[in-house]
């Protein structure tokens, strides 16, 4: 099979939906056999059907370390192999107490570290071993967040969330400084704020819809769209990236570089009264 990922075999924990669904379909379209792992039974049968024999698609728990290990076995065991793994499963602990560090609950705090980080660090380690194992060289990219390190106050003040995504930075560029002479990459992708299921919050609010115009400002300033990661997901899955490794790649629209504050005509005008 022809593409950029031809004859790769790519394990997507959290394929279901929102980025990885559409990572998922990005991969299909560029020659790889997919793995995909979500929790929703509905999205899992809709997706079987529409993979057909390019894909496998598995129901489990995330936070569960048999998970990812059971989505690599499918990998090798129905498609041969196993190159490389998208993490995006993740969540918001907005409805469980996360918030401001004073007002997070215990249990707000836990949930959120397990989502974003625990199952994280499952697929992780499930993945570096497999490629230990088989002495082969992969690739795992890591679905971050720009409030990992570029925080907003005002609109998303969930500190256990940001702590978590922060934790995503410091483990993948720990281990891709340690596996790098094995040939094993690990990068970060840190988008803004997307269109998904767990932005549905933000996506009905008139006065964040605002911030973003400017906090955003690419292509007219908007909320990304899921597709907006796929290339370079795909990229950094292929050989394209093959000298890449412990990067975080933000793909945010502007956000970490910019105010949000205003519009920007009206900055320029603040700036030569000034």
């Amino acid at each position: 099979m022809h593409g950029r990922l031809g004859q790769k075999v790519i394990v997507i924990v959290g394929g279901t939906s929102g980025l990885g669904l559409a990572a998922v379909r990005a991969c299909i379209r560029e020659g790889a056999s997919v793995v995909a792992v979500g929790r929703d039974a509905e999205k899992i049968r809709t997706l079987e059907i529409e993979l057909k024999n390019r894909g496998t698609v598995l129901r489990g728990d995330a936070t569960d370390p048999s998970t990812a290990e059971r989505a690599i076995s499918a990998a090798v065991n129905a498609h041969g192999g196993f190159d490389g793994l998208y993490h995006v499963a993740g969540g918001s602990g907005r409805r469980r107490g996360d918030g401001p560090l004073h007002e997070i609950s215990d249990d707000g705090w836990q949930f959120t570290q397990d989502i974003n980080l625990k199952s994280l660090f499952h697929s992780n380690r499930a993945a570096v071993r497999e490629f230990l194992h088989r002495k082969t060289r992969g690739s795992i990219v890591n679905c971050g967040s720009v409030l990992g390190y570029s925080p907003s106050p005002a609109f998303f003040p969930t500190h256990a969330y940001a702590a978590a995504k922060a934790a995503v930075l410091g483990l993948t560029r720990s281990a891709a400084a340690y596996y790098a002479s094995y040939g094993i990459r690990l990068n970060v992708l840190a988008p803004g704020l997307v269109a998904t299921p767990m932005s549905d919050r933000a996506q009905a609010n008139p006065e964040i819809l605002e911030f973003i115009r400017t906090k955003q400002p690419l292509d007219g300033g908007r909320i990304g769209q899921p597709e907006d990661l796929d290339s370079a997901v795909v990229w950094l899955l292929s050989d394209e990236s093959k000298f890449v490794t412990g990067q975080v790649i933000a793909v945010d629209g502007g956000w970490s570089v910019s105010e949000g504050q205003r519009p920007w005509a009206d900055a320029g005008t603040s700036r030569r009264q000034r």
